[in-house]
């Protein structure tokens, strides 16, 4: 079953004032290109019209990686609507394999290690704003979230200081 629900705005440390929306899907391998019309359904037509390609692309690749590398039965994907940012945070409940920061991904190029798999997250580090993951429940963690923002203003690019980041969240 699939939900939608607006919500208020979450308490994540990504944060924005604006409209909240949330999606449930089951772990299929359809749920990456549902998540994908979700958000390009919610800013197509709206100031946000300019990141629709760079939001698609990233919510796919984010989502398909919960699919491919855990067993989580449910992907949550909340999108925090700004007025000059959109977050996305796409979450399961798998806590502990949450991305490595460090690694950029010219890095990997230049020293031959490009891998055919796992370039999604390079593409978050391309087209965000800024990108992390959160591991929630500190003792018992029941799930982690990643998240990327991407600003609405065209003429924004990502900061090379906008690296990616884990907190761990009670």
């Amino acid at each position: 079953m699939t939900s939608v629900n607006a919500t208020a705005p979450s308490a994540s440390p990504h944060r924005q004032d604006g409209e909240s929306y949330r999606l449930s899907l089951p772990n299929t391998a359809r749920s990456a290109g549902i998540a994908r019309h979700f958000v390009a359904s919610l800013l197509t037509g709206t100031p946000h019209s300019g990141i629709v390609d760079d939001a698609r692309l990233c919510v796919t690749e984010v989502v398909a990686n919960a699919h491919r590398h855990t067993r989580t039965s449910l992907i949550r994907v909340h999108v925090a609507v700004g007025r000059e940012q959109v977050t996305v945070s796409v979450a399961d409940d798998t806590p502990w394999t949450a991305p490595a920061a460090g690694t950029t991904a010219d890095e990997l190029v230049r020293a031959g290690h490009a891998p055919e798999c796992g370039r999604g997250l390079f593409l978050l580090e391309e087209l965000a704003l800024a990108w992390g993951s959160d591991v929630c429940g500190c003792c018992s963690p029941s799930h982690k979230a990643v998240w990327f923002t991407l600003a609405v203003d065209a003429g924004t690019t990502a900061q090379p200081s906008a690296r990616p980041h884990t907190a761990i969240q009670a």
